[in-house]
């Protein structure tokens, strides 16, 4: 156990004297690595906010049923909620009586100018029984609220139609496109640092011949160049991680939490840029 300390640190010193002996080399590399990873953490933060977003959207829209005025009795809402369940892709479904439907309207739209114009509704109210359908992700809606249609006894079915599935649809590409992107910038950052260890080696190509005519193993001459490839990448990290971090906590509070509208809501900073750090 001693000796494997021994040799550990050792590789941990000639990685770090690597380093430095090869100065301008490894500063290059530490600035690509900079570089890469500050755009990393850039679409990182712009992708997982996406997808937030997308997913807070998704749960948001609910299609509205609207039950015919002769389907009113206790077995025909029964049916009907029973094979709104039955659809694929169907979470839940809540029913709300056409008397909860006309006081929250009521209540919506009432003022003192518009006071007296319900008031010969309340004796003949011309809402309906409604379910509030949850679906299971955007991909859903527009197939469930197709199906949907077709059950008897349904008079009408509103779900945002082709503005709310083209919103979905658009978050979603961009969260995908997001995520491969960092994916690919990812790859970038890791051939950068693999790419100066192969110009290191080949610089000290003699070094390492004499090594290996004493009878140095492969993986006793590997060593050092993966802990200085460690080292670059770890200081390379540091500057991003500090702007990603703290300009997403500065960027968070200047908008209050919320971009462009309270339809997008951002991710709150912790434990987000404690996760972002680490995965960087």
């Amino acid at each position: 156990m001693i000796n494997f300390f021994r040799r550990a640190m050792r590789h941990v010193s000639e990685g770090f004297w690597g380093v430095i002996r090869h100065g301008s080399m490894a500063i290059s590399s530490i600035s690509a690595v900079t570089i890469t990873l500050l755009i990393i953490g850039v679409f990182l933060i712009f992708s997982m906010n996406v997808d937030s977003m997308t997913k807070i959207i998704e749960e948001s829209v609910e299609i509205g049923v609207q039950v015919g005025y002769d389907f009113e009795s206790e077995e025909h809402l029964a049916r009907i909620k029973s094979e709104i369940d039955k659809i694929d892709g169907v979470v839940n479904s809540d029913f709300v009586t056409k008397d909860e439907e006309f006081a929250y309207y009521v209540e919506l739209m009432e003022t003192d100018e518009t006071a007296g114009i319900f008031e010969p509704y309340k004796d003949d109210n011309p809402m309906h029984h409604s379910y509030y359908v949850e679906v299971l992700s955007g991909d859903y809606i527009e197939t469930v609220a197709s199906q949907i249609e077709t059950i008897e006894g349904v008079d009408s079915v509103e779900f945002g139609g082709a503005t709310a599935v083209a919103l979905v649809g658009a978050l979603d590409s961009i969260r995908y496109g997001g995520f491969i992107l960092v994916i690919s910038l990812s790859l970038l950052a890791i051939f950068l640092i693999a790419n100066t260890i192969k110009l290191t080696i080949y610089a000290r190509h003699k070094e390492i011949g004499i090594m290996r005519n004493v009878g140095a193993t492969n993986g006793y001459i590997r060593a050092p160049f993966v802990v200085e490839g460690m080292i670059i990448g770890f200081i390379g990290s540091i500057v991003p991680i500090g702007i990603a971090v703290f300009g997403y906590i500065y960027i968070y509070d200047l908008l209050g939490g919320v971009f462009l509208t309270e339809m997008f809501v951002m991710i709150p900073p912790h434990p987000f840029s404690i996760a972002l750090a680490a995965t960087m």
